[in-house]
C-alpha cells in the first residue's frame, strides 16, 4: 500500500517538523540547525500573541460537522465569551474549532487560530480574526497555555485529550495557578472522569482533590458563569 503522506509522482513522504525532529537518523545530523527555527517560531509565535488578555482557549473534534448538536453549543460558548471582551483561540481548523471562531466572530469579538502543519494539511476555517500558523506542536501549545485564562474542552479525540492533559498536569504541578478547566458533555466525559476517580485515584497514582480542577457541564451559559466565578477573584482582571 503507498503511503498517503507523498508528494509529486516521486512518491517521497513528506514529513513535517515535528517528524524530522523526532527521527532518529535526522536527530543526529540536524538538531544543532533546527534548535534555531525553533527559537524563530517561539518568537514569531510570541510577538503575534502578545496583546492577548484573558483569552479563553476551545478544543474539540476537527471531525464534528456543523449540524452537530456540539457545534451549536460550543458556537453558543464562544459568542458569550466574545460578547464578554474575551478572547477566543482555537486550534484554527474545522469542526469544534471552526464553531469556536464562527461564535466569537460573530460576536464581533478577537477570533484567534492557532493551525499545524500536520501530514494532511489542515486548512484555517473562515471564521478569524488572526490566522497563526506552527510547524512544532509543542510550540502551539506553549501559546495555547501562555495566553489562554482558561480552557473549554468539547467532545473530541487524541487532540482533545493531549490538551486537556497538559493543562491538568500544569496546574497538579503547580506551573499553571488559577486556570479554570471546563469540560463539555456530561455523558461524553463521564467514562473518563469515573475511571480517574475509580481507578486512578483509589489506587493513589492522583489525588482526589486533583479531580476538582475540573468543571463538567452541557449549559454553555453556566460554561461561562464558571470561569468568571473561578477568576473573579483574581487580582488584575
Amino acid at each position: 500500500m503507498t503511503d498517503s503522506r507523498t508528494t509529486g509522482d516521486e512518491g517521497r513522504r513528506w514529513q513535517t517538523e515535528d517528524e524530522r525532529l523526532l527521527n532518529f537518523p535526522m536527530r543526529r545530523i540536524n538538531d544543532p540547525w533546527r534548535v534555531l527555527r525553533i527559537m524563530g517560531e517561539f518568537v514569531s509565535g510570541f510577538d503575534a500573541m502578545t496583546d492577548m488578555k484573558n483569552a479563553v482557549a476551545i478544543f474539540g473534534s476537527a471531525r464534528t460537522p456543523p449540524d452537530d448538536p456540539w457545534y451549536g453549543l460550543v458556537e453558543e460558548t464562544a459568542r458569550l465569551f466574545a460578547a464578554a471582551g474575551w478572547p477566543v483561540i482555537t486550534g484554527g481548523g474545522p469542526g469544534i474549532m471552526e464553531a469556536g471562531n464562527k461564535g466569537a466572530m460573530e460576536a464581533g469579538g478577537m477570533s484567534v487560530g492557532l493551525n499545524i502543519e500536520l501530514p494532511h494539511e489542515q486548512h484555517s476555517n473562515p471564521y478569524l480574526t488572526r490566522d497563526i500558523r506552527f510547524s512544532y506542536f509543542f510550540v502551539r501549545k506553549t501559546m495555547l497555555v501562555k495566553y489562554s485564562s482558561a480552557f473549554i474542552c468539547a467532545p473530541g479525540g487524541l487532540g482533545t485529550l493531549d490538551e486537556l492533559f497538559e493543562a491538568l498536569t500544569l496546574i497538579q504541578t503547580g506551573k499553571i495557578n488559577d486556570f479554570p478547566v471546563v469540560l463539555l458533555g456530561k455523558d461524553y466525559w463521564s467514562g473518563l472522569v469515573n475511571w480517574l476517580r475509580d481507578v486512578v485515584a483509589k489506587e493513589g497514582k492522583i489525588r482526589e482533590e486533583d479531580l476538582d480542577v475540573f468543571y463538567i457541564t452541557d449549559d454553555p451559559t453556566d460554561a461561562y458563569r464558571h470561569v468568571v466565578e473561578a477568576l473573579a477573584s483574581e487580582p488584575g482582571r
